[in-house]
């Protein structure tokens, strides 16, 4: 009996989905964006109505916004919940993620920071400002040559920034002056 419940079931699945889909003449099938020519729910056209593409304002943005002042006033476990709140917002906002591992960096949790690492690879890719703060992360953990290399592919890709030149020097004086406790 439940056999043709289900069977039924798909067939409805699949006319819905298949009313959603329309071809551009070529055989590509698009789902997103409506023709010129079609009417909303409304009656009116789709014509001046902005699709996710055009959209200015991500709910993230106000936290990461947030997180950034709190950073920069060396408030790292504030800043540290405000960029995880980004990241709840918006999961795939690699900047969230990045301004997250730095945050836990400052306040010594490299554990969660190397999450958010790999997490903000994944989606801004190899971009100086990952190598930068990827290497600034190994420096705290006293770790001189992942610093070094991840330092050096930062230089590779943005040679004039002077935040990376910056930790070169910060990085060549931690070699000279070795500190004990």
């Amino acid at each position: 009996m439940k056999r043709p419940i289900r069977l039924v079931a798909a067939a409805v699945l699949m006319a819905a989905l298949a009313g959603c889909q329309s071809t551009d003449g070529i055989g590509v099938v698009r789902t997103n964006e409506p023709d010129k020519g079609d009417y909303t729910a409304f009656g009116d056209t789709f014509d001046g109505l902005k699709t996710v593409s055009d959209v200015d304002y991500y709910a993230s943005d106000q936290a990461i916004t947030e997180a950034k002042t709190q950073f920069r006033s060396e408030n790292y476990g504030n800043a540290g919940a405000l960029f995880y709140k980004a990241t709840r917002l918006a999961p795939n906002d690699g900047v969230a993620w990045l301004g997250l591992a730095a945050s836990c960096d400052r306040i010594r949790r490299f554990d969660l920071a190397d999450m958010a690492y790999g997490r903000a690879y994944k989606l801004l890719g190899a971009t100086p400002e990952y190598y930068n703060n990827l290497g600034y992360s190994y420096l705290l953990r006293g770790k001189l040559q992942e610093a070094r290399s991840n330092f050096l592919k930062a230089y590779e890709l943005a040679p004039n920034d002077p935040t990376v030149a910056n930790n070169l020097k910060l990085l060549s004086s931690s070699v000279r002056n070795i500190e004990r406790s």
